[in-house]
């Protein structure tokens, strides 16, 4: 079910903590300038690890923006979420409990998460085998739980509304920003702080995802060139961390407050392959469902779409089946509009990828961008659409798709719009 009653949802703040920049304006350079935030590993010890390589975030000191004593009860990922929200409340001339013209019990908090604070469950795993039980630290469950981040925020801003987290693998970002758009048409909000955030290079994690071989190998020794989304030689994933977070509200709400609007969501999508836990559906059409449902709500026509920011993992099945998915939704269009793969400068973020994603999407809108997708070299044959390889370009857009897809057959769609 969808309610409207004519409310338009615009973004008025953003923020973000990753590997290409701890703000939206360092960061967005670099994604202008085509450059990558994928290097060598050094979070731990990596020389039995068949990948190597990972966007890690580097030279980030937090307490500009947060106080050092509440940074000791978080993990990371709820630091990468507390410091992009800060960003984004800053902009969007906000502060707590109301502070710049908005009713606590009328807000909500909908973040993004996948794993939770892993780096809390491995460290101690390790004291508790070691030392027994006394040794675990008495923050251990506050820390590592999902749901932190969003309590944290809440707790911080003063939020009084719903605060909910939501766990959809890599699809998370994306869907917690559409389930906060959904909160603020249907009149339960009217304003949400939204995003994703992770915090999976750990042993643990890595372990995993090389267990599963879903991890690039291959260039271990030329880290920047690991993630390749639609090229032949494509082998796996780059795993990331950080956070994307952004204030939405609805429209009058912002303008009577005199809040800065930096673009308009028109349209949201999910569904579900039902098909495989970890592999997408071959034939992509859960992801193509997800992204009709998006322009239907948006009342757009696939033709009015300029550029779509892909899931574009880098991996074998998703990039072709990804490259289906497009064609089925918006048929002959789809070779006239852009698509890119912005983790192949990002690397995967999980659940922050789809929120990172999103202020990719608005920024283009703004500025009339297309972000390139990096080290298409070696074209695949199935992957035939334009994806501004190698080097960005100005151009026309009027909306824009980002989407995506995750682990248990998640597919989350959102349409964008200039204002």
């Amino acid at each position: 079910m969808f309610c409207d009653f004519g409310r338009r949802v615009v973004v008025t703040g953003m923020g973000t903590v990753n590997p290409l920049g701890h703000c939206i304006g360092e960061f967005w350079e670099n994604i202008k300038a085509g450059k990558s935030g994928i290097g060598v590993l050094t979070k731990f010890d990596c020389t039995d690890y068949p990948s190597k390589v990972a966007g890690e975030i580097h030279d980030f000191d937090p307490s500009d923006l947060l106080d050092r004593k509440e940074l000791r009860s978080m993990a990371d990922f709820t630091v990468y979420a507390m410091h992009a929200a800060a960003q984004a409340m800053g902009q969007a001339r906000l502060g707590p409990n109301g502070e710049g013209g908005f009713d606590p019990c009328s807000a909500g908090v909908f973040i993004g998460n996948g794993i939770g604070g892993f780096e809390i469950v491995e460290d101690n795993l390790r004291k508790l085998f070691e030392r027994g039980p006394r040794a675990v630290a008495p923050l251990t469950i506050p820390k590592l739980i999902a749901n932190e981040a969003a309590g944290n925020i809440a707790i911080r801003y003063g939020i009084k509304g719903p605060c909910l987290t939501k766990v959809t693998a890599c699809a998370s970002g994306t869907d917690a920003i559409g389930e906060a758009f959904q909160a603020i048409k249907c009149n339960m909000v009217d304003l949400a702080i939204t995003g994703g955030t992770e915090g999976a290079i750990t042993e643990l994690a890595v372990s995993g995802f090389c267990r599963l071989q879903a991890l690039s190998t291959a260039y271990n020794d030329v880290p920047t060139q690991a993630c390749r989304p639609f090229d032949n030689d494509r082998d796996g994933f780059v795993i990331g961390e950080g956070s994307g977070i952004l204030v939405l509200e609805e429209f009058e709400h912002a303008k009577k407050r005199g809040a800065p609007i930096l673009g308009e969501i028109t349209g949201y999508g999910a569904t579900c392959d039902a098909y495989h836990l970890t592999a997408p559906d071959p034939e992509g059409s859960g992801a193509s469902r997800a992204m009709q449902i998006a322009m239907k709500m948006a009342n757009i026509a696939p033709e009015e779409v300029d550029y779509i920011n892909a899931h574009g993992t880098s991996t074998q099945a998703n990039d072709v089946m990804e490259t289906k998915a497009i064609k089925h939704a918006f048929k002959e269009h789809a070779y006239k509009l852009k698509v890119s793969s912005t983790k192949s400068m990002t690397s995967h973020l999980i659940a922050a990828a789809g929120a990172v994603e999103a202020i990719i999407t608005i920024l283009a809108l703004r500025d009339q961008f297309f972000p390139c997708t990096l080290n298409i070299t070696n074209p695949d044959p199935e992957c035939d659409l334009d994806y501004v390889p190698n080097q960005g370009l100005y151009g026309s857009i009027r909306n824009a798709l980002s989407e995506s897809l995750g682990f248990g057959g998640h597919n989350g769609a959102l349409i964008f719009k200039r204002v």
